[in-house]
């Protein structure tokens, strides 16, 4: 849809995401804003062999590990008035032929940043490669960017949303840019404003999702609000 808007000229004023944002009550938070997403797959090139012949082999798992540490010590920026520090975590790890005397060939690491507007994705693969390099690994690495950051300002959307909460709820809304990724990461390549607002997300990505049914009602009387305010 974006691209197609895009090709066509067309831009958005502003938009509301449908996603499941209030935490404990209905309202209780939007999100202006969400991290970007970039992934990658690293792996680290031995030699395999004989655990009882160490000099005829190389360890990756022995030659990663001080790279992997300084990788995950490292602060990568300290985020901003908007945005947590981006933070870079590692999601798995894997060598070995499952054989306990062998000495694995290579090692793979799946590792994923989510990052703040105070980073970009050239920089932060730059400052990567640069521990990977001074370590002398033998490796490859594999990027997969996800999603870029976004954040919408406090702004008429925000406060026209945010009044139609309170009036609605009686809660004042806070802004947050916590959590994974979302539609918005596209729509805000259009749109510059970009807001995320719905019903509890108590059991995001569980078994059995669920929405609360009495939340439907006040909730489409918020957009309708949001709406109003918007356009009066």
């Amino acid at each position: 849809m974006v691209e197609w808007l895009k090709a066509r000229g067309t831009r958005l004023d502003a938009c509301i995401v449908g996603e499941p944002t209030s935490v404990d009550r209905l309202g209780d938070m939007v999100k202006n804003g969400r991290r970007g997403s970039l992934s990658g797959k690293l792996t680290v090139k031995g030699v395999q062999g004989h655990i009882a012949y160490p000099h005829l082999a190389k360890n990756p798992i022995h030659l990663a590990a001080p790279a992997l540490a300084e990788l995950a010590a490292i602060e990568w920026d300290r985020g901003n008035a908007y945005f947590p520090p981006t933070s870079w975590q590692m999601s798995n790890i894997h060598a070995g032929t499952g054989a306990t005397n062998v000495i694995p060939g290579a090692l793979v690491v799946d590792f994923n940043f989510r990052f703040s507007t105070e980073a970009t994705p050239e920089s932060l693969k730059q400052r990567v490669h640069a521990v990977l390099d001074r370590h002398g690994l033998d490796y490859t690495l594999d990027w997969t960017l996800g999603g870029e950051p976004f954040l919408t300002p406090v702004g008429t959307l925000s406060e026209a949303l945010g009044a139609a909460i309170r009036a609605e709820t009686g809660l004042t809304t806070e802004l947050s840019t916590t959590g994974g990724t979302s539609d918005g990461r596209f729509i805000a390549k259009i749109c510059p404003q970009v807001i995320e607002f719905g019903p509890l997300n108590a059991s995001i990505h569980k078994i059995d999702e669920w929405v609360e049914v009495a939340s439907l009602e006040p909730l489409k009387n918020i957009y309708r609000r949001t709406l109003e305010n918007l356009l009066t």
